[in-house]
């Protein structure tokens, strides 16, 4: 039941509104980039009104004459791109003046109260869906450009396994040649000077090469999985990479408990335990004088190998950790930004996890492999 002031405080209210609606203009934030600028004192009106139906109609009327308004103006409000902290500061504004004007009636305690009541009932409920339906369309606005950008990355991934698949087998039988003459040439004459650096410098070409035939095929055709032993994989990758580790002064520390079985592509694995080792070096030769890897294996009780292979060279930044393995990221000059994404691939083919850690003293990627129990 209405009280029986209702009809004075809305004359009051009408009486005061050409002032209160400029008193309220007055004190507004507005960007001069709004679009919608000179709207916000249309709003403002629109607004006056639903306060002063809300003190007469029932809550359910008005309620959904608020949610249309409220949804019409966020609407705007995503549009502009402004802040919505302006937004909700200049409906609170409103709220206070309204609240200032009601004062001028002459009103008992209670029937002052069962208006402010009234009041914020209105403006709650409009900050409520103007707030919520901004946000949801806020919230559409990224998903849809983080899918782009998925699609755009899969796109990029797509072309690049089309280019590289058409080519990388034509290429690598040159590269094959070339191997098996460095291998002739050892039989017949071993004391043939840098052959050995040769061979290194082809087996870098060799995994550079699968990089990218990786990015276009999950699995090889013809190859297939076998038993290796983690700790001579690790030792078979150590000697791949001695002149590099020699010619920085690495110190390598390995801790392997023997024997340690794995299932899977040992020449993929080798590829991951390269990328990850020789990318350490190459950061250590920049910033170290000390230079520490660490190379750590213990299993866990899930039946599973954890490997870490750490370094002490400068933390990573949270910033870029969080995409360090996706597609195409690099802090390299002449970096591709695919070796820890294709890393992390053969890892997740193998049923395993690959992920990193850092902080100020040290940097740990941890690769997690099942391992094979007899």
């Amino acid at each position: 039941m209405l009280p029986a002031s209702y009809a004075n405080v809305i004359d009051l209210l009408e009486e005061y509104k050409e002032e209160l609606l400029q008193e309220w203009g007055k004190v507004i934030l507005t960007s001069p980039e709004d679009p919608y600028r000179e709207k916000i004192k249309e709003n403002g009106a629109a607004m006056f009104q639903l306060v002063l139906l809300s003190l007469t109609e029932t809550t359910e009327k008005i309620e959904e004459l608020i949610k249309n308004i409220a949804t019409n103006v966020a609407k705007e409000r995503v549009k502009a791109n402004i802040n919505i902290g302006d937004f909700v500061y200049n409906v609170n504004i409103g709220r206070s003046i309204v609240n200032k004007y009601l004062l001028k009636a002459n009103l008992t305690n209670e029937e002052i109260q069962y208006y402010l009541n009234k009041i914020d009932f209105c403006f709650n409920k409009f900050l409520y869906y103007a707030v919520s339906h901004y946000t949801e369309a806020k919230n559409k606005i990224i998903e849809e450009k983080t899918q782009f950008i998925d699609s755009t990355h899969k796109d990029r991934l797509t072309l690049l396994g089309q280019m590289t698949s058409s080519f990388i087998h034509e290429f690598r039988n040159p590269l094959t040649a070339v191997q098996g003459f460095i291998q002739l040439l050892k039989s017949e004459d071993a004391s043939i000077k840098y052959l050995d650096i040769i061979s290194n410098e082809l087996e870098q070409l060799n995994f550079r090469i699968s990089q990218f035939l990786l990015l276009s095929k999950k699995e090889l055709i013809g190859k297939e999985k076998s038993l290796f032993l983690l700790d001579e994989l690790i030792d078979e990758v150590l000697i791949f990479l001695y002149p590099s580790i020699l010619d920085c002064k690495v110190k390598v520390v390995k801790d392997i408990p023997a024997p340690i079985e794995i299932f899977g592509y040992s020449d993929e694995i080798r590829q991951v335990f390269i990328n990850i080792i020789f990318n350490a070096i190459d950061v250590l030769s920049q910033y170290r004088e000390d230079p520490i890897i660490e190379i750590i294996a213990k299993r866990s009780e899930d039946s599973y190998i954890v490997l870490d292979i750490s370094n002490n060279g400068p933390m990573i930044p949270d910033s870029l950790l969080s995409s360090i393995f996706e597609p195409f990221v690099t802090t390299k000059k002449l970096g591709t930004g695919l070796g820890l994404f294709v890393c992390r691939e053969i890892i997740e083919k193998h049923k395993g996890s690959l992920t990193c850690k850092s902080n100020d003293s040290k940097t740990i990627f941890s690769i997690k492999l099942p391992v094979l129990e007899r």
